[in-house]
């Protein structure tokens, strides 16, 4: 489906439920590109390996700092000599998420917001446990700006900002053939994580609507995510996702009803079992989504002891 835009899909595993990412390899005329490069770990070293045999790496296009993407871009770096391109924004974050310094702030913001001393604990121990597969950090050579053009296979890509499930994330549109690579910003059958993690962007969700209107403008047809299969209509899906977070605003202003943690909050939006690092998540977009009411002014917050308290 993807030969005829010159580009191939490198389907990689990841060890979670969302279990694969979709990186792309496309042929230029003085080498090969690739768009981002999964985890640091055995098993992408020992894939990239096979299909880059034999191959020149020119460049090495990073569409945002989340580990399954940036995070073996560092040793790929290192064995290629490849440029490495990403947004500023995000090229900072890869640099600075898995330092001592922040992960250590980690713990006493789980505490505000209202999660238990040992789950803190977990999931800051969960956080530092990434510092591995997503070194060594690679040298950024080139900042991705807003509308810039880069060949990409056989078209003409335009880079286009996305921020929402990161602060940094692009995506790739050739308008030529109507068709979006939209890496993390729109997925076909799962919504993108949009999370507060207490720092950068204050509110994310807006932040991610907005981006969704911007692509919305393009209506593009054909859709290349970086997670599940290439399907057509963009505007269908960004119609589908934005009614999925009016359906949780609504049922995360329910959760607070009466008054409550974002902890107490998480535990209504997320009943199932949730494992440590699905717990992360859900703590930041249980976040994301009482900061995007808050900002609304349709709550409130305030510190009870020690704890960050939301209510109408």
């Amino acid at each position: 489906m993807l030969d005829e835009y010159g580009l191939k899909l490198i389907r990689l595993d990841l060890p979670f439920r969302l279990d694969h990412v979709n990186c792309f390899l496309a042929e230029g005329e003085n080498g090969w590109k690739v768009i981002d490069a999964g985890l640091h770990n055995k098993e992408t070293a020992e894939r990239w390996g096979k299909e880059l045999a034999g191959k020149q790496v020119t460049d090495i296009l990073v569409t945002h700092y989340h580990p399954d993407h940036f995070g073996y871009v560092g040793r790929m770096q290192e064995i290629t000599g490849a440029k490495v391109s990403m947004t500023k924004i995000d090229a900072d974050a890869g640099l600075n998420a898995w330092q001592d310094s922040f992960i250590e702030k980690l713990y006493d913001n789980y505490l505000l917001a209202g999660v238990s001393q040992d789950m803190g604990e977990n999931m800051t121990t969960n956080t530092n446990e990434f510092v591995a597969q997503v070194t060594p950090y690679p040298t950024v050579d080139h900042h991705f700006q807003e509308g810039e053009k880069i060949v990409i296979g056989k078209y003409d890509y335009e880079v286009i900002f996305t921020p929402g499930h990161s602060d940094g994330l692009v995506t790739f549109y050739n308008k030529e053939k109507n068709m979006l690579l939209s890496t993390d910003h729109i997925l076909p059958k799962i919504t993108p994580n949009i999370s507060y993690w207490f720092h950068g962007d204050p509110d994310p969700l807006a932040s991610y609507l907005a981006s969704l209107e911007k692509i919305k403008k393009l209506d593009a047809d054909f859709v290349v995510p970086s997670h599940g299969k290439p399907f057509h209509g963009a505007n269908d899906r960004i119609d589908e996702i934005k009614a999925h977070h009016d359906k949780r605003l609504d049922q995360t202003l329910e959760a607070i009803r009466n008054g409550g943690t974002v902890a107490d909050a998480c535990e209504k939006l997320f009943p199932k079992k949730l494992t440590v690092h699905e717990t992360r998540f859900a703590v930041g977009e249980t976040l994301a989504h009482l900061e995007y009411l808050r900002n609304k002014g349709v709550c409130q917050r305030e510190l009870r002891e020690g704890k960050y308290w939301y209510y109408i």
